[in-house]
Parts: C-alpha cells; sequence; structure tokens
C-alpha cells in the first residue's frame, strides 16, 4: 500500500520534470520562445487540444479509445460553415446544430462499442473513414467561404490579453475535474476501467455509461471544431488530419494510462502543455515537418512504453 501512495505524486512530478526542462531547453537555443506573444500563442494553439483532450480521458479512462476525433472535427469544421454560408442559418442555430451532429457520432460510436461489442479501436478507425469521406462530399473537396464577421471572435477574439479559445479550454477542464472527481458517474467511468465486472456487479448500467463517454468526446471535439472553424474563417476538409495522434499523445503523456482506470484532468493539462510546448519549439527551431512527425511518434510510443512498464510493475 505504501509503494501506490508513493507512486502517483512521483509520477505527477515526472511530468512536471519534463514541462520544466522543455521549457528550459527552447528557452536557452531560441531567442522567441519565452515571449508573452508565444505563450499566448502556445495557449491559442493547444486549445482545441485540450477541450477535445478532456473527452478522450473519458474515453481512456473506460480503458477504451477514440480515434474519430479529427475526422470529427473535420466534418464539423465543414458543416458548421455550410450551415452559416449555403444555407444562411444564424450563428447560434448553426453551432448547436453541429454539436448535435458531433454528440451524435459520438452516440454512434458508443452503441456499436459498447451494446453490439464492436472493439472500440474498429470502431472509432472506421468512423474516422467514413466521416472523413463524408466531409469531401459535403464541400465537394473545396474550401467554405463566407463565414459571418462575428462568428470570428469564438477562434480569435480576446477578453483582456487571454484568447477566448483559452478561456474556453480552461473552463472545460474545470467541468471535466468536477465531473470525473466530484460525480457518481464520473466515478462509474474510472471503476469501468479499473474493474468493469465489479461496477456491473453493483448494479451501474456499464453500457450507457461507456457509451456516454463516446458522447462527451465528439461534443467536446464539435467545440474544437468550431473554434478552428472560428480561426481560420473557412471550412476546410482536411482540418483535423492526424489531430487524433495529438490528443492520445497529449492524454497519454499526462499520465492517463492507456489499460484504463488511472489518471487525472491536471495531468492531462500539463500533458496538452507538453504537447504544444514541443510542436512549438520545433517550429521555431525551423525542423522539417516530417522529422516533427518522427519525433512525436517517438515520443508516444516512449509514453505508452513507460505506462505499459508501470503496469506490469505493479502487477
Amino acid at each position: 500500500m505504501k509503494i501506490k501512495t508513493l507512486e502517483i505524486p512521483i509520477k505527477k512530478f515526472a511530468i512536471l520534470g519534463v514541462l520544466f526542462i522543455l521549457i528550459a531547453f527552447f528557452t536557452i537555443v531560441t531567442d522567441s520562445f519565452l515571449t508573452t506573444g508565444n505563450i499566448l500563442n502556445i495557449a491559442r494553439q493547444v486549445s482545441m487540444l485540450g477541450i477535445s483532450a478532456v473527452g478522450m480521458t473519458c474515453v481512456i479512462l473506460t480503458s477504451g479509445i477514440d480515434i474519430s476525433v479529427g475526422s470529427v472535427m473535420g466534418v464539423t469544421n465543414i458543416v458548421g460553415a455550410l450551415l452559416m454560408t449555403k444555407y444562411g442559418m444564424p450563428i447560434l442555430p448553426a453551432v448547436l446544430i453541429t454539436l448535435v451532429v458531433a454528440a451524435a457520432v459520438g452516440l454512434v460510436n458508443g452503441i456499436f462499442v459498447s451494446y453490439i461489442g464492436v472493439p472500440a479501436l474498429i470502431t472509432t478507425l472506421a468512423m474516422m473513414t467514413l466521416l472523413r469521406g463524408v466531409t469531401y462530399v459535403l464541400c465537394d473537396g473545396l474550401p467554405v467561404w463566407g463565414l459571418p464577421d462575428s462568428f470570428r471572435t469564438l477562434g480569435q477574439g480576446y477578453i483582456g490579453i487571454i484568447p477566448i479559445p483559452v478561456i474556453i479550454m480552461f473552463l472545460i477542464f474545470i467541468i471535466g475535474w468536477v465531473f470525473l472527481n466530484r460525480t457518481k458517474t464520473g466515478r462509474y467511468i474510472y471503476g469501468l476501467g479499473g474493474n468493469r465486472e465489479a461496477v456491473r456487479l453493483a448494479g451501474i448500467r456499464t453500457k450507457r455509461v461507456e457509451a456516454g463517454v463516446f458522447v462527451i468526446s465528439g461534443f467536446l471535439t464539435g467545440i474544437a471544431g468550431l473554434i478552428m472553424l472560428s480561426r481560420i474563417n473557412t471550412g476546410q476538409p482536411k482540418i483535423g488530419t492526424a489531430f487524433e495522434m495529438d490528443v492520445i499523445t497529449a492524454v497519454v503523456l499526462g499520465g492517463v494510462s492507456v489499460m484504463g482506470g488511472v489518471g487525472s484532468i491536471l495531468g492531462v493539462l500539463l500533458g496538452v502543455f507538453i504537447t504544444g510546448i514541443l510542436s512549438n519549439g520545433m517550429i521555431l527551431l525551423d525542423i522539417s515537418e516530417y522529422y516533427q512527425q518522427i519525433i512525436k511518434g517517438v515520443v508516444l510510443l516512449l509514453a505508452v512504453t513507460f505506462d505499459s512498464l508501470a503496469k506490469r510493475k505493479k502487477d
């Protein structure tokens, strides 16, 4: 028991240590990293990643996975753009309908995984491919222009000096923390990943909870997709390509076990910033995009390897 109580703070300190090492390294090797403008830029860049990562955290805590989030971001990007341009819909109804579409995608994922029994990897892989095709069909593979000027505020606006997307991200992290740590459903989510059979025998509707986390993932990724749409002010069918890898990397780096049942929202927030700082630093160092992909792949592999070794040691 004593070893278990020491493992959690050590893991948190390790995440903090990696974050500080990255900050120190990029501060030393570049002149423009540790500036107010660049720090705010990093925060804005990771806001969409962070929002989606909260949903992914819920999924992975149940020992599931959702690799359709990149395509969900893409389809919501185009759906929202078409509703406001081609169909002339006001911003609020367009946003609400787009979020319903994103949540519905998550619900379909959840039904296939929890009620039909298709593995989460296969279900969300199929959905990723399907949605990417739907995205291109909806817009004929072309960008969607002509969004209302007032819609730009969501992705480009500020409150004081803080970008609005950053504020939204932190609010969602706070809500996510309360949900996972202060509600019965949050405890059930942890329980599903820790001991699914015990949760089922306790009379909990495990299928409903499992389906619900996919709805949460879809809904939050829909928010991220709308913020991206507002930020670039045009619907782009390619948006969200490989986004799922960044989200999964951030969540696993943040200490959430791919085996389920272990992890915290605070750790995920740190993982999000580690991922963002790494990407930003590599851009400042003018590292080729191809090498960036290699480095990100290595980071994800190391994070999963560390998690697997820690799980094996605990067993």
